[in-house]
């Protein structure tokens, strides 16, 4: 059974499904790939006519997903000296 993220509503989590990968609305589409065709030049109009089953705030919810995600993460910076 899915559980939804819980910082945002339509991000889902399923070990069987898409390899636990966070989705969009247990649709079997993952935030990434989402991001994968935005990122290439897809517009989001586009995106929308692609796959019918999403809405505009699936997609919104999926870039601040991503920003979250991103902005939890941190890196280790090397002295560049060293």
């Amino acid at each position: 059974m899915p559980t939804t993220h819980f910082c945002f509503d339509r991000i889902t989590l399923d070990p069987n499904r898409c390899f636990g990968k966070p989705c969009i609305r247990d649709l079997r589409l993952p935030v990434a790939s989402l991001l994968a065709y935005l990122g290439a030049g897809m517009s989001i109009d586009e995106l929308l006519r692609e796959w019918p089953e999403l809405d505009r705030e699936d997609v919104n919810q999926a870039l601040r997903y991503a920003a979250w995600a991103v902005e939890e993460r941190i890196v280790p910076l090397h002295d560049a000296a060293a």
